[in-house]
């Protein structure tokens, strides 16, 4: 508690100045703590998951044909050792993507054998996910391009993951912010980690807020949940957290703009673990030319599960 405390002061002057003037209530500092502790538990719970980023291990972009799919390494997809030699074929047309299973291969959806399965997208209105031995697998769609993920619920990376590392929780890093709408939201181009594959998810406008006495803007998008969503990057991107930039989220706020950004609460994109993810990348405007010592760190020597299908 006592390092809390020693907190106190910058906290009420740094949300004060960001509400221009209008003081904001103390913060109960033991009741933050502790919110921010269950938030970093349930971080990890959600990686860890069965569904979570770190059972990921394979992402393959589809044109138009038929991929050959096993663990044999001439198959045009190549799943981990745990699945069959040759499971089958996918076959990707202009509108559908057809699973057709090699006889005596079983391959379940919800529970049930399947040997011809429509794969619809995890964008369409039934996305379909299959399993195999361990192994699951459905398809993505991203604006147009579509993809095969592949998972291993018994992934090894999974059972020797975490503890995840942070800063200390400082309530410094808890600021009152504002956001300036555009007149009307805007549809923005976002880089990812794909070389050439762009995201356009929408802004609603600036998102401006003061650290030691500086003012800093970040343009968030609108998430599916109705939340803002920061893409960031800072300076700690060069030694102590992912290179590409940290995500963290916000509440929308009421009519007056104001909400509470908590950089506490910021975490590592799942491209930081691994290669089988199409995360957005901090853009130029996003990256903050401070140190935002705060939320969750990076080690790729511990947390980076690397490109090969295990």
């Amino acid at each position: 508690m006592k390092r809390l405390l020693s907190y106190l002061a910058p906290v009420v002057v740094v949300i004060s100045a960001a509400a221009c003037g209008r003081a904001e209530p103390e913060l109960d500092l033991a009741a933050y703590e502790a919110e921010v502790l269950e938030w970093r538990a349930g971080r990890l719970e959600r990686l860890l998951a069965p569904n979570g980023y770190l059972t990921q291990v394979g992402l393959q972009w589809l044109d138009e044909g038929t991929y050959t799919i096993g663990s044999d390494p001439g198959n045009d997809i190549v799943v981990p050792a745990t699945g069959a030699a040759r499971i089958g074929e996918l076959r990707v047309g202009a509108d559908e993507i057809w699973l057709v299973v090699e006889e005596g291969v079983e391959v379940l959806q919800d529970a049930e054998p399947v040997s011809e399965l429509l794969m619809g997208a995890d964008t369409s209105d039934n996305p379909v996910t299959v399993t195999h031995r361990s192994l699951a697998w459905g398809i993505i769609e991203r604006d147009g391009p579509v993809a095969i993920r592949i998972r291993d619920y018994e992934h090894p990376f999974v059972k020797t993951f975490g503890p995840l590392p942070y800063y200390e929780i400082n309530p410094v890093y808890r600021v009152t912010a504002e956001l300036l709408r555009y007149e009307e939201p805007r549809t923005v181009a976002v880089d990812t980690v794909i070389e050439g594959f762009q995201q356009f998810p929408v802004s609603p406008g600036i998102v401006a807020f003061e650290l030691d006495g500086q003012r800093y803007e970040l343009e968030p998008t609108i998430s599916s949940n109705g939340k803002l969503f920061f893409v960031f990057g800072d300076d700690t991107n060069r030694d102590e957290t992912y290179g590409a930039g940290r995500f963290v989220y916000a509440d929308m706020p009421g009519e007056d703009g104001r909400l509470v950004l908590d950089f506490n609460k910021s975490y590592s994109p799942p491209c930081a673990f691994h290669d089988f993810s199409t995360c957005p990348v901090a853009s130029p405007r996003n990256r903050l030319a401070i140190r935002i010592e705060a939320g969750e760190k990076f080690d790729p020597n511990l947390h980076y599960a690397g490109a090969a299908v295990h």
